[in-house]
């Protein structure tokens, strides 16, 4: 085996995806890909924060010596992966008992009962953050941004809507044209200044972590 294809076993194994590591190591998922396929090596520095990540010594990295990492899961990260995909589930099932209870009565006490339910669903992914030593899947955040987000600005259009233009609904999913207008400008400018917060928060963090 060699350091390419060790990288890519190191990597999988701690559930990251490319652009995770990249992240975790500052550096690009162009990067980390030219790596695998054996067109690049890392550098010195990159390789003694891949050991500390994956905790196995840098004579593993490069030439496989050492033990093997554990690849089998604890009790905790399974625990922690187990959180992770409940959280989704309990995101996506917060956002439908918003609409259909908005659908039937129209009242927010529907709406704050799906916010409810969503907010526990953040606070398994947060436990789940605390007990896995691997960073969620990227679906599962982007999942839980986007259907945590959905409703309250949903709401905060309909609002704009209604002060501005004098129509519309404080609803939890976009009702009428200018609704659902403000709606589709403001939703995906805040998932991806979401995204690219997470992503320069993880980049200013791998630094601080070399420097420990």
């Amino acid at each position: 085996m060699d350091l390419s294809q060790r990288i890519q076993l190191l990597r999988k194994g701690q559930g990251l995806s490319q652009e995770e590591l990249a992240d975790r190591l500052g550096v690009s998922r162009q990067a980390v890909s030219k790596w695998e396929s054996g067109q690049s090596v890392p550098d010195l520095e990159r390789r003694v924060a891949m050991s500390e990540l994956f905790s196995v010594t840098t004579d593993h990295i490069l030439k496989g010596a050492g033990p093997e990492p554990a690849r089998e899961p604890g009790a905790l990260e399974v625990a922690g992966r187990v959180l992770y995909v409940l959280s989704a589930a309990l995101m996506a099932i917060g956002l439908f008992c918003g609409f259909g209870g908005w659908h039937e009565q129209q009242t927010m006490q529907a709406v704050w009962g799906a916010m409810v339910i969503q907010a526990v669903g953040a606070g398994c992914y947060f436990i789940g953050r605390l007990l896995a030593p691997a960073a969620a899947p990227g679906c599962i955040g982007q999942i839980d941004l986007a259907a945590a987000a959905f409703m309250p600005v949903s709401m905060l259009c309909g609002l704009l809507s209604l002060a501005i233009f004098r129509t519309g609904w404080a609803s939890p999913y976009p009702v009428g044209a200018l609704h659902w207008a403000i709606f589709a400008a403001l939703y995906p400018a805040i998932l991806l200044a979401s995204h690219l917060l997470a992503r320069g928060r993880a980049r200013r963090r791998q630094p601080e972590r070399r420097g420990e």
